[in-house]
């Protein structure tokens, strides 16, 4: 669960400055927290394990798991890796109740490589999976290292982040929208492994 502290309006006041005729905006940080629960490494398989190509498209919506709070979401092409098509995954799932859907970026034909989608999904309802070129290849469905932002940003107003006590040496990475609440995340500088998070940033 995204824990926060919001104080609005975000201009809570005004300062007069040195300057004469100078009026300077007071505002206010808001403080983001993901637990250690929730800021788990990145999995390749937490959302589904690896399901079989059959030589059609295949709709998977059983045995889908539970996302340990809101994150991106990565495909894993596996098995006979010359039956790997550059092909992508669909995934259909909800942010903040909202239905929203992902085009994941196509696999690497005859390659093993994951690849990660950029929206951020509160739970996977379903996915459709394509005919592969051959039916040794296998896709698993995980999720990546970007965290949801509750909030909808016009513009990076993220001011440090924290992993465990120890402040990232490098600013995170942070996409934003102000009309899509799922393409608004956060991605540390280093792995998420199991440390608590915290990001600090302005109120919009």
């Amino acid at each position: 669960m995204e824990i926060y502290h919001q104080h609005r309006p975000s201009q809570v006041g005004q300062v007069v400055s040195d300057v004469a005729g100078r009026i300077l905006s007071e505002v206010r940080t808001l403080l983001l927290q993901w637990t250690a629960a929730e800021a788990v490494a990145a999995s390749n398989n937490g959302v589904h394990a690896a399901v079989q190509d059959n030589g059609a498209l295949q709709t998977i919506s059983t045995g889908i798991g539970a996302l340990p709070c809101p994150r991106n979401i990565r495909a894993v092409p596996g098995g006979t890796a010359g039956d790997i098509k550059a092909v992508s995954i669909t995934v259909y799932g909800k942010r903040n109740g909202v239905s929203i859907s992902e085009v994941l970026p196509a696999f690497t034909a005859d390659s093993t490589n994951a690849v990660e989608g950029n929206k951020i999904f509160d739970s996977v309802d379903y996915y459709t999976q394509p005919a592969m070129d051959g039916t040794g290849a296998t896709v698993s469905l995980g999720w990546g290292e970007k965290l949801g932002l509750p909030l909808k940003l016009e513009r990076n107003t993220v001011l440090m982040a924290f992993k465990g006590d120890t402040r990232e040496g490098t600013a995170p990475t942070v996409a934003v929208s102000a009309t899509a609440l799922e393409s608004n995340s956060v991605d540390l500088n280093s792995a998420l492994d199991g440390n608590k998070v915290e990001v600090y940033l302005v109120a919009p």
